[in-house]
């Protein structure tokens, strides 16, 4: 059980019965490897050799929404936003980063009224930009993270500080992941968006009603993804966008994308582990040999505005993940901010978090895998040879 000081009783935290037979995943609606093997299903083919189950979290009722945040299943492995799994290991349990895949474009924009006489970041003094606030105390307020760190950004990059605006707040319940009307399983995370047009959908753009309707002049909003789909309502504009800026440390915006999984996992079934990170691969080189292809799966789910758009924000992305020196800094500067600003409150070694290992045997399985695969055909098998 876990107490909830906004709310009259505690919360009942639902998960299903531990089996090691049995592997969840869980993605965030990004760009990521998952996102397209839930379509291609090759890393569940990879489990059903060694025997396991392999499903989507919310593909049986036992299990609400909220590990996804607070990664409370053991035989989970999340592929999604930087700042849930970064406060899960600093404050909630252990586990281990096992890969990362960045956009390393889509640091954030500010967005203004089109028709408003506002064209640069200084004509915003003394103006208002919201900023949300989840009232959930169990699970990490992942959107206001990156609407403060963007906003903080976009006004230091314009030699300003928070105390040239007026920041507005908006409080919203954020309490729906284990509403009975929420919990329908799902064999398929892209079955969530079969009922509802997200990509239009408003609860996803929280802010944009206010900044409309005048209540602020303007909102923190996503590089690409997002912004295309509002500016294309031809009723907003961005007047600044930290993706155009050379210096790559802008762009954490709950990005990179993180795998991570339970120190459980990795420690007493490593082979479970090794298992998805095979999957990640083999999906990750064909998204990058088949760009077009993979951007009208990741169409279903992401917000790019179609699946044109969607190709040209992953056109550069590497989809196979990895632990790069470059990418590691960045999750460094996620961590750093989020540790600032009180959204976690315990430090950790982002180098020891990760946990190479993995990612390398997977690899090397793939290989040699490979390897026998191409020559086991071609290659006779002959008597010992005899020596002396």
């Amino acid at each position: 059980m876990a107490t909830d000081p906004k709310q009259p009783t505690p919360v009942k935290l639902n998960v299903t019965k531990l089996d090691w037979k049995e592997v969840y995943y869980t993605n965030c609606p990004l760009v990521s490897a998952s996102n397209v093997d839930q379509e291609l299903g090759w890393t569940r083919e990879e489990y059903k050799k060694i025997g396991v189950k392999y499903a989507f979290l919310r593909s049986t009722r036992e299990n609400d929404w909220y590990p996804h945040y607070i990664h409370n299943l053991d035989n989970l492995i999340r592929f999604g936003g930087l700042f849930p799994p970064v406060h899960v290991h600093a404050d909630i349990r252990r586990t281990k980063l096992l890969g990362v895949t960045h956009a390393p474009h889509e640091g954030g924009c500010m967005l203004v009224r089109a028709r408003d006489d506002i064209y640069r970041m200084s004509e915003l003094k003394g103006k208002k930009i919201g900023l949300s606030k989840s009232l959930n105390t169990i699970k990490n307020d992942w959107w206001r993270i990156q609407e403060e760190q963007g906003i903080e950004l976009m006004l230091r990059m314009n030699g300003m500080t928070r105390k040239d605006v007026e920041i507005v707040e908006f409080p919203y319940p954020d309490d729906w992941y284990n509403k009975p009307e929420m919990l329908d399983p799902m064999e398929n995370p892209s079955e969530l968006w079969l009922k509802r047009d997200h990509k239009h959908d408003l609860a996803f753009r929280p802010l944009e009603t206010a900044l409309l309707t005048g209540v602020v002049d303007a909102i923190y909003t996503q590089s690409k993804p997002f912004q295309h789909l509002q500016e294309a309502t031809g009723k907003l504009k961005a007047i600044e966008d930290l993706s155009r800026y050379p210096d790559w440390t802008l762009q954490v915006a709950n990005i990179p994308a993180a795998i991570t999984c339970t120190t459980e996992m990795a420690d007493k079934h490593p082979e479970l582990v090794v298992t998805f990170m095979k999957g990640m691969i083999k999906v990750g080189r064909w998204a990058n040999e088949h760009k077009h292809a993979a951007a009208a799966i990741l169409d279903k789910q992401t917000f790019y505005m179609d699946v044109e758009d969607t190709y040209e924000g992953i056109k550069h992305i590497d989809m196979v993940p990895n632990l790069s020196a470059q990418n590691l800094a960045s999750v460094e500067i996620g961590k750093d901010f989020m540790l600032s600003h009180g959204y976690i409150k315990n430090d950790f070694d982002v180098q020891k978090w990760a946990a190479p290992e993995f990612l390398e045997q997977a690899a090397k399985e793939l290989l040699e895998e490979r390897w026998k695969k191409v020559t086991g055909d071609k290659v006779p098998t002959l008597p010992a040879a005899r020596i002396g």
